[in-house]
């Protein structure tokens, strides 16, 4: 890649929510012979190993008010203030073509500082509800791309509905083929979030040890768990003699997503957008305490669609799960129908939709 080609520099916070859209962008991006640059902080980098090997990875000091002590809150804004006079440094040495945030803290310093330099920029929103970073930067902007639609925007900023963009691990499962279930063995995926979330934990095993004897003979379980849950986990399955396979992180979501017969997961933007471009019925179980309650806004689209069952938190019992989950899987053609519904709200060109948009506004600054 020369030093003459287009630079675009993508910053995005430390979730796999940022981080797998922006994986997606950079992958594109490098395709059509721009250059890449990743600006995150050193949480964000955890989820830097599957980025293209030509993506320059800028780490940049970055803060958050959500942990840490009084003396850590109150350290936050000198770091983020150093962080944009850092990306300022860098982009007077090599001016980007565009600054694109994706959203979180680790974002503030690259777009702030394209802000300041009025540098074209623009934010992409994974969610139905603007995170908090991304509300503060929706007005200054030049552009701001809509992962979830309708999203909730400020008055008098017009959004651009892409949908989410999805790694090409993701894309390469694009409608896989989907075997209904039936007697034969059945895969459930069980995945809530980057970590796994402990009220899956909680409920999910006794929701599957529920189900009629003979469904459960044929099923197999790939579920996520947190490492403080892992143990009582793992126990709990074997002591019932399920087959499954508990881990902390899979890194193969789109191969056990593409074999899956149901998927039961959070609601979280990047795994809505895993299911509907895989094409597969789920199960949804929105985090309540999400800011502005974004992953029920997340879910609606396939929940709309017939393409999902949504659980509300306050109403996820391991009764009523199993019960859910007997109703998908006791009935091969609705689940089949669930599978198409889902593929039928799937965004498969949101990264080329949004490569489209950076190199039109990379255009019209020239």
């Amino acid at each position: 890649m020369t030093q003459s080609a287009p630079l675009i520099v993508i910053a995005a916070g430390g979730t796999g929510g940022h981080m797998f859209p922006a994986q997606a962008l950079s992958e594109v991006m490098l395709a059509r012979g721009w250059r890449v640059k990743l600006s995150t902080d050193a949480r964000g980098a955890r989820y830097t190993g599957a980025f293209p090997p030509d993506v320059e990875i800028d780490t940049v000091p970055s803060a958050t008010f959500a942990r840490g002590g009084l003396l850590a809150k109150a350290m936050v804004p000198v770091r983020l203030v150093g962080g944009v006079f850092a990306a300022m440094t860098k982009f007077l040495r090599d001016k980007p073509a565009v600054v694109v945030g994706f959203g979180g803290y680790p974002a503030i310093p690259a777009v702030a500082a394209a802000t300041l330099m009025k540098l074209p920029r623009m934010i992409h929103e994974q969610n139905g509800i603007l995170g908090r970073v991304n509300e503060v930067f929706a007005k200054r902007v030049d552009r701001v791309a809509c992962g979830t639609w309708p999203t909730h925007l400020p008055e008098g900023v017009q959004g651009v509905h892409v949908g989410n963009p999805v790694r090409a691990t993701v894309l390469g499962k694009y409608a896989a083929p989907y075997i209904v279930p039936g007697d034969y063995p059945m895969e459930i995926l069980v995945i809530g979030g980057s970590q796994g979330a402990r009220i899956l934990s909680d409920v999910v095993p006794a929701a599957i040890a529920a189900l009629p004897e003979a469904m459960l003979a044929n099923l197999r379980i790939s579920q996520q768990a947190r490492p403080e849950d892992f143990d009582r986990v793992v126990e709990f399955y074997q002591t019932q003699g399920i087959q499954a396979d508990v881990r902390p992180f899979f890194d193969d979501i789109p191969k056990r997503m593409s074999e899956a017969q149901l998927v039961i997961s959070r609601a979280g933007a990047s795994t809505v957008a895993d299911i509907s471009i895989i094409g597969r019925p789920s199960i949804l179980i929105p985090y309540a305490a999400a800011a502005g309650d974004h992953q029920t806004a997340n879910a609606r689209g396939l929940v709309e669609a017939d393409a999902a069952i949504m659980i509300p938190e306050s109403q996820l019992t391991a009764e009523a799960l199993s019960e859910q989950i007997e109703m998908v899987l006791g009935h091969p053609e609705g689940a089949l129908m669930m599978a198409q519904a889902a593929l039928s709200v799937a965004k498969p060109q949101a990264a080329h939709d949004l490569a489209d948009m950076v190199g039109h506004l990379a255009a019209q600054s020239q």
